[in-house]
């Protein structure tokens, strides 16, 4: 498997807006319980999320004043993958990413004090997916065999994208060492299809939807091909907030429990916040898959995803488990 860094895109999710989202006037140092209150006594939680339609579940619940109701105010911090919110964790910059777990998993093999503390969002194990491999309409790209040899995106290199399309290509009866994996933002993966300097992408909807629309070839859903039902998302934080400010993150865990409960009972009020946070219209929103919001994390199907790794040699170790998962 060859790889490149990130040469194409950097973060395109600046160009997008988090309306309501990204400025708090609460008071960092206020003392909110899970009693909730007054705003002036909401504390804020710094949170890196991806600016995908799965975010639209603390959207829509922090609209519906669940974090409130445990007396917090969000903070939600652009992210491109959970690599990338590592370093944010150990700075102190966030106090919790909604990520990937491999950034987790490399922290945890680096010996950094970093923690899944639940889940967050599941791919669905049968039916339409979250996130699929998409080729663009000029590709000549027509099933997954014909990936070999050619430039793949994955927003974040050495994680669960390109590690399950791996698998699902080899199975397929392709040559999974000769892709060639790209870091493309997701919002980047139409423009980046349309100007050739991608084959195909991995990507979620509503960017998987604007490419599929402009003729281009829906190829695999990764997930159900390999681990049916497998995390999207999991809560991460570090061993210092989770030491030395407990009641952040009990406070965190029970809000975002009766958010993504909320999320999961709600699908009109979700789409709704996703159309307005990503600025996109309606009908396209109605047309994005939802995932299975849900805060229980499977450790089978982590410790499934961990071993495919260390089989494609893109983990060097295996991550221990009963120190990384703190739920």
């Amino acid at each position: 498997m060859k790889k490149t860094l990130p040469v194409i895109a950097a973060l395109g999710v600046a160009a997008l807006a988090f309306t309501g989202c990204t400025d708090s006037a609460a008071d960092p140092e206020s003392n909110g319980s899970g009693d909730g209150g007054d705003a002036g006594e909401l504390r804020t939680v710094r949170v890196a999320a991806l600016p995908i339609a799965e975010t639209g579940a603390i959207w829509a619940a922090e609209t519906e004043g669940i974090f409130a109701d445990h007396g917090l105010e969000l903070e939600i911090i652009p992210s491109q993958g959970g690599a990338q919110a590592i370093p944010a964790l150990q700075n102190g910059d966030i106090d919790i990413a909604i990520a990937q777990p491999f950034g987790a998993f490399r922290a945890n093999l680096a010996d950094l004090p970093i923690r899944i503390i639940g889940n967050y969002a599941n791919s669905n194990a049968e039916g339409e997916d979250v996130n699929s491999v998409v080729a663009g309409a000029d590709s000549g790209i027509t099933d997954l065999a014909d990936l070999s040899g050619k430039r793949v995106s994955v927003n974040s290199l050495g994680a669960a994208g390109d590690v399950t399309i791996m698998k699902a290509v080899d199975d397929a009866g392709g040559d999974s060492s000769t892709i060639e994996f790209v870091e493309v933002a997701f919002p980047e993966v139409p423009a980046q299809l349309d100007a050739g300097n991608i084959d195909a992408a991995w990507a979620p909807d509503p960017f998987r939807n604007q490419v599929v629309e402009a003729g281009g070839a829906d190829l695999v859903y990764p997930y159900q091909a390999t681990i049916p039902g497998l995390t999207v998302l999991t809560n991460v934080t570090s061993a210092e907030v989770l030491d030395s400010d407990p009641e952040l993150i009990e406070d965190w865990s029970a809000a975002l429990d009766e958010a993504l409960q909320f999320a999961a009972e709600n699908e009109d009020a979700v789409r709704e916040a996703i159309a307005s946070n990503l600025e996109i219209p309606a009908e396209v929103v109605d047309g994005i898959v939802l995932p299975e919001f849900t805060s229980e994390i499977d450790t089978a199907d982590l410790q499934s995803l961990i071993d495919l790794a260390v089989d494609y040699s893109v983990l060097d170790g295996e991550p221990d488990l009963n120190e990384l998962v703190t739920e």
